[in-house]
């Protein structure tokens, strides 16, 4: 025998109601990733997803921690995730993205005998490292 057409609706709703709140949160927030990384990238002139790349190619995260990067789960250094809203970076540079780049190519320029050593970061890797780190939120 068939359910009456309410008690159909009353039992089935519901789970229609999750799976659309699901997929428009999940929806919303693919939409909020996307527009850190078009920020980051018009932020920098870099490309995040090169960053990333060049972020592993380089070995940063056998000192730091990056969230979901692999192989990036190192103490030596702080943790990267959420650098964008950091006001300083490496306890002396304003955190803006010039600043970031030319710590990561020379941290030594910046600051003589920090532990963070001089990997010969080339200038546009530099760039692309600063979009990817600045997507961290």
């Amino acid at each position: 025998m068939p359910l009456p057409r309410n008690k159909a609706i009353a039992l089935f709703l519901p789970p229609a109601l999750i799976v659309v709140g699901a997929f428009a949160l999940f929806a919303d927030r693919r939409y909020e990733h996307w527009d850190v990384i078009k920020r980051a990238e018009a932020l920098t002139g870099g490309s995040s997803e090169r960053g990333q790349a060049a972020f592993s190619k380089y070995g940063c995260g056998g000192c730091h921690a990056v969230k979901g990067q692999s192989g990036a789960s190192g103490l030596v250094g702080p943790p990267l995730d959420g650098i964008g809203a950091r006001a300083i970076i490496a306890g002396r540079l304003k955190n803006k993205p010039e600043n970031l780049e030319r710590w990561i190519m020379d941290p030594q320029a910046v600051s003589p005998g920090t532990a963070m050593p001089r990997l010969g970061v080339t200038a546009g890797d530099s760039r692309d490292i600063a979009a990817f780190l600045y997507t961290r939120t």
